[in-house]
């Protein structure tokens, strides 16, 4: 494994971990929101923690890759790493 790509892992490790975190605040005050609130909360949520769940699983098979097949996979978790930092870029403006 090149250190570059160790980098690389690492980088998107610390961003999950930081959306975990982030999830967890939003999950705390959705359980402290008033009723109408808190279902806008819990959907964001689910939505939220499906999008977490499929870039944990991207990271997975990116640490598990081959070198070969490293290329290949980085591109689609490049791909989804995105739409999860724009969904959690708009739940954060939404709460706040």
């Amino acid at each position: 494994m090149t250190d570059k790509r160790k980098a690389y892992e690492e980088k998107l490790e610390a961003q999950l971990n930081k959306w975990n975190a982030e999830i967890a605040l939003l999950k705390a005050k959705a359980e402290n929101a008033k009723a109408d609130t808190k279902i806008e909360y819990e959907m964001t949520l689910e939505t939220l923690q499906h999008k977490r769940d499929r870039v944990g699983s991207k990271l997975q098979h990116l640490k598990n890759a081959g070198d070969g097949a490293w290329g290949d996979l980085k591109a689609g978790a490049v791909k989804a790493w995105a739409e999860v930092k724009t969904a959690f870029h708009d739940s954060a403006s939404q709460f706040k």
